[in-house]
């Protein structure tokens, strides 16, 4: 059986979402959107180097929680990204804006894709919880807004492996 090629994607969760993907190993129904290092984020960071595009795509999933968190109001406030590796293949890019880093999954990503899972830990609630609130505003050009949301993007995400998703979820 041929190896295929792997891209390492990030998508946006809840701590509810990670208890869903205990229980029914997988995360979404899909189709699931997630960010990843795409052509057009290349094109656009041509000076940047792998580690520093995988960090944009990476980013841009930790806001993509905070949308995620604005729409769950009951949901701890805590950002979630799940890093996953699936196959090339499996990737639709539909949004061919010169830097996006947006792309799909047609179907819900399975648990075995899951490489590691990225959480806030409990002293960032009070800023992620007033990101959350601020999100859609900061991503309309508020500037007020995007420094509320730079105040929870000071906080790095605690890595996990997926063996402690039932210590998070």
């Amino acid at each position: 059986m041929p190896m295929t090629d792997l891209v390492r994607v990030y998508v946006p969760a809840t701590v509810p979402m990670l208890a869903a993907l205990r229980a029914a190993g997988q995360l979404g129904e899909g189709p699931v959107e997630a960010h990843a290092v795409t052509p057009a984020l290349r094109e656009w960071y041509a000076e940047g180097d792998e580690e520093e595009l995988e960090y944009v795509a990476f980013t841009r999933a930790a806001q993509g929680a905070l949308r995620l968190l604005r729409h769950d109001p009951a949901a701890p406030r805590r950002r979630v990204v799940v890093s996953a590796d699936v196959p090339t293949t499996a990737l639709v890019r539909e949004d061919v804006e010169l830097g996006s880093s947006t792309v799909r999954l047609p179907q819900a990503l399975s648990l075995k894709e899951v490489a590691a899972i990225h959480v806030d830990s409990a002293d960032a609630s009070e800023q992620v919880a007033a990101a959350a609130d601020a999100i859609e505003e900061a991503l309309a050009g508020d500037p007020d807004a995007q420094f509320t949301v730079d105040g929870a993007e000071d906080h790095e995400l605690e890595w996990y492996a997926v063996s402690e998703l039932d210590d998070l979820a």
